[in-house]
C-alpha cells in the first residue's frame, strides 16, 4: 500500500472520528444558536439609533502593491515565505498594534473538511504577529451556525488561544448600524463594528471554496461574517453584496489559503471528494486581486466571477492581478 493511499485512509478516519465526536455538540447547540440568531435577529441594541458611515482604513500605503503566491503544500512554510516575498510581516505590523484577524468560522465542521479557516494556519500567523511586536491579537467572525460550536469544532478556538489571542464572538453590544457611500444594500446595516475600531490592523484569513450563489468564496467573501441582521436576503443579490464588502473593508492584507480547495458543493461541503489538493498560498494588499489568481485554483477565470468585475469597478483593486508583478515561488 503506498504512502499516499495510507494517508489518505488516516484523513478519512480523523474526519470520522472527529464527526462522531462534533455530532453530539451541534446537535445540543443548534437550537440554542436558532434562538439566538432569531431573538437577536437585528443584533442591535434598543439604544443604538446612530449611523455609522465607514470603517477605519487599515491598509499600509507604504507597503501597499504588492502580492505572492507560494506552491507547497505545508502551510506553515508556505505562509512564511509569502510573507517574506512581500516584504516581511513587520512591514505592515508595528510594535504595539492591536491587530483583528477576520477568519472563516461559518460553519461547525471539522478542520479536513476545508470549509473553514485553517487552526494550523491561524496559529502561525498568529505567532507572526506577536513576534513582529504586535501588543494584542484578536480573532473573530459571526458565524452562519451557533458561534460557539463553530470556534469549538473548527478548531479556530484552541488554536487562538495557543497562540495566545484572544476570540470575539458576537454580541449585541458589538454591532453598530452603518452605511457604505454609494452603498445601496449596507445602508444602516448592523456590522459587527467594536472590534474592528478597537484595531490597528485588520487581516483577513479565507479558503478556497466553490459557492452555489456566487461562484466562489474567498477573500472578498469572507467579509461577509462581519454583517449583522438576517443577511441572508442579501443572496439574492450576492455579487452586489461582495463587491460593497470590499468597498467597505480596506484590510492591512489578506490571506487566501489554497492549499486545499474546496472544488464542489461549497460554500458548506461535507465529504472528502469535495476537495483537491491545490497547493497554493496567496498574500495581498489587494483583496480583488488575490481572489482573481485564486480564481484559477477552482478551474475558472476571474471574468465568470461576476462580482470581481464589480469590485475592480467600483475601486476596490485590481482585477488583473499581473499588474502587480506578483512573486511566484515554489517549496515543493
Amino acid at each position: 500500500m503506498s504512502n499516499k493511499d495510507n494517508c489518505e485512509k488516516t484523513d478519512r478516519r480523523e474526519f470520522l472520528i472527529r464527526s462522531s465526536k462534533a455530532g453530539l455538540l451541534i446537535l445540543s447547540s443548534c437550537a440554542t444558536g436558532y434562538l439566538f440568531y432569531n431573538r437577536n435577529n437585528s443584533q442591535l441594541p434598543a439604544d443604538k439609533n446612530e449611523t455609522v458611515s465607514g470603517l477605519p482604513d487599515f491598509s499600509v500605503k507604504e507597503a501597499g502593491g504588492k502580492m505572492a503566491v507560494v506552491k507547497g503544500d505545508d502551510r506553515i512554510k508556505t505562509i512564511n515565505l509569502a510573507l517574506k516575498a512581500v516584504g516581511g510581516i513587520e512591514n505592515f505590523i508595528k510594535k504595539g498594534d492591536r491587530v483583528l484577524l477576520k477568519v472563516n468560522a461559518a460553519f461547525a465542521s471539522p478542520p479536513v473538511l476545508s470549509a473553514t479557516t485553517n487552526p494550523q494556519l491561524l496559529e502561525e500567523v498568529i505567532r507572526l504577529c506577536y513576534a513582529a511586536g504586535a501588543s494584542s491579537v484578536a480573532v473573530t467572525d459571526n458565524p452562519i451556525n451557533d458561534p460557539s460550536s463553530c470556534f469549538a469544532l473548527t478548531g479556530i478556538e484552541s488554536a487562538a488561544k495557543r497562540a495566545g489571542a484572544k476570540v470575539i464572538l458576537p454580541e449585541e453590544s458589538l454591532f453598530e448600524p452603518l452605511t457604505i457611500e454609494g452603498g445601496s444594500l449596507i445602508k444602516d446595516w448592523p456590522v459587527f463594528y467594536q472590534p474592528l475600531i478597537n484595531s490597528d490592523k485588520l487581516i483577513g484569513i479565507a479558503p478556497v471554496k466553490d459557492h452555489q450563489r456566487s461562484g466562489a468564496s474567498m477573500t472578498m467573501k469572507n467579509w461577509y461574517g462581519l454583517l449583522g441582521g438576517r443577511r441572508n436576503i442579501f443572496h439574492q443579490d450576492i455579487h452586489n453584496i461582495i463587491k460593497e464588502l470590499a468597498v467597505m473593508v480596506k484590510p492591512t492584507f489578506v490571506i487566501l489559503d489554497g492549499t486545499v480547495s474546496m472544488m464542489t458543493n461549497g460554500p458548506t461541503g461535507g465529504s472528502l471528494s469535495d476537495l483537491k489538493h491545490t497547493n497554493t498560498m496567496i498574500v495581498g494588499t489587494d483583496q480583488v486581486a488575490v481572489d482573481a489568481y485564486g480564481a484559477a485554483l477552482l478551474g475558472k477565470s476571474a471574468g465568470e466571477l461576476a462580482y470581481i468585475e464589480k469590485a475592480y469597478s467600483a475601486g476596490a483593486g485590481n482585477m488583473d492581478y499581473r499588474v502587480l508583478n506578483p512573486e511566484i515561488l515554489n517549496t515543493l
